[in-house]
């Protein structure tokens, strides 16, 4: 297998998993699920259970130089065919580079290297990046974006045998954020909480944390889409009153991303639902329920000023001007300015 840099999460588990073994591997970046994820998947692999306690390694950046790093890939398996040795937070290794880099260069066949370098890279221009990018796998694990979310969502259900309903995604993605190590673990509540069934719903996410499935972003933005001032005056409502469940930031990023990507779909050359979404990058049923609706309901002027009014909040709730009013009156205020 030939050495490889910038590959996917999914290539690499791939290759692993089909007994294509590097003897190195970097796995670096400001995400650190996926980084955990095919350190454990590395582990699984090359590293019998029975072996781990006489060939197996796992050290700390913080505590070890490279010159040990590198004697202790040098060493060979007591009882399987391969060694493994694992730095976790390699980020902190300062001293003996030298030795690992010349290591690297050189690795032998029968142990495997996992360097796990969180909260950043390595530079592929020295020493060291060059030598793992000769002869192992550099993997930059990134952070995602919020519109990778139902992706992440829906891929990590069905590889456990589950639908997800659509309003249960935004649920999730609104209760958690772009956190993978918390959405995973969430997601794994929800599946020991559904045995015998194939499908989590809005109304389990509810169950589960605590989340109201009627009064929340995902719907606010619904009522704002079809200009309804009841629903939406519920929903602020429900926020002043329950002000565990709310928090301006988020809600005023949503709304801005909403109503940017409807200010982007009037200039959509196919202002149909299925050539918005194309123009968009956005899910057909999100175009239908959401942007076909506000087009019929705000004007391209009217949406420049809403964005104007929502960056304008966004600063009153950072204190801007001295203002001090309550994050709820201020979300009423702009919700209310909006549905004029």
């Amino acid at each position: 297998m030939a050495a490889k840099a910038g590959i996917t999460f999914d290539t690499i588990a791939h290759d692993i998993k089909a007994d294509k073994i590097l003897p190195v591997y970097c796995l670096m970046g400001d995400e650190p699920y996926y980084i955990d994820k095919l350190e454990s998947i590395i582990t699984q692999k090359v590293m019998p259970q029975e072996n781990r306690d006489f060939d197996m390694e796992l050290l700390y950046g913080s505590d070890v130089d490279g010159m040990h790093v590198a004697d202790s890939c040098r060493q060979f398996p007591m009882l399987g065919k391969k060694r493994l040795v694992v730095v976790r937070e390699a980020q902190q290794m300062r001293a003996g580079q030298d030795a690992l880099v010349a290591y690297c260069q050189n690795p032998i066949d029968t142990t495997v290297l996992v360097l796990c370098h969180k909260n950043g890279k390595l530079d592929m221009r020295k020493a060291l990046g060059k030598a793992i990018s000769a002869n192992g796998i550099m993997f930059e694990s990134k952070r995602v974006y919020d519109s990778a979310l139902p992706s992440f969502i829906k891929g990590y259900l069905k590889e456990r045998h589950k639908d997800i309903d659509e309003k249960a995604v935004q649920m999730l993605v609104e209760h958690v954020g772009a956190d993978l190590t918390r959405m995973a673990s969430e997601l794994d509540k929800l599946q020991i909480a559904t045995p015998g069934e194939s499908r989590v719903t809005s109304d389990l996410v509810q169950e589960q944390t605590g989340m109201s499935k009627d009064f929340n972003n995902f719907e606010l933005l619904g009522a704002l889409a079809e200009k309804s001032k009841s629903q939406a005056a519920q929903i602020v409502k429900y926020y002043n009153n329950n002000s565990r469940s709310f928090a301006l930031p988020p809600t005023l990023s949503m709304m801005f991303t909403f109503f940017s990507d409807l200010m982007q779909a009037y200039y959509s050359p196919d202002k149909t639902e299925n050539g918005i979404a194309e123009w968009l990058g956005m899910p057909t049923w999100k175009v239908r329920r959401e942007i076909m609706p506000a087009m019929k309901n705000y004007s391209g002027r009217r949406v420049m000023n809403i964005l104007s009014m929502i960056r304008e909040t966004d600063a009153k709730g950072k204190g801007a001007g001295g203002c001090r009013t309550a994050p709820g009156e201020l979300l009423m205020e702009l919700v209310f300015a909006i549905l004029e």
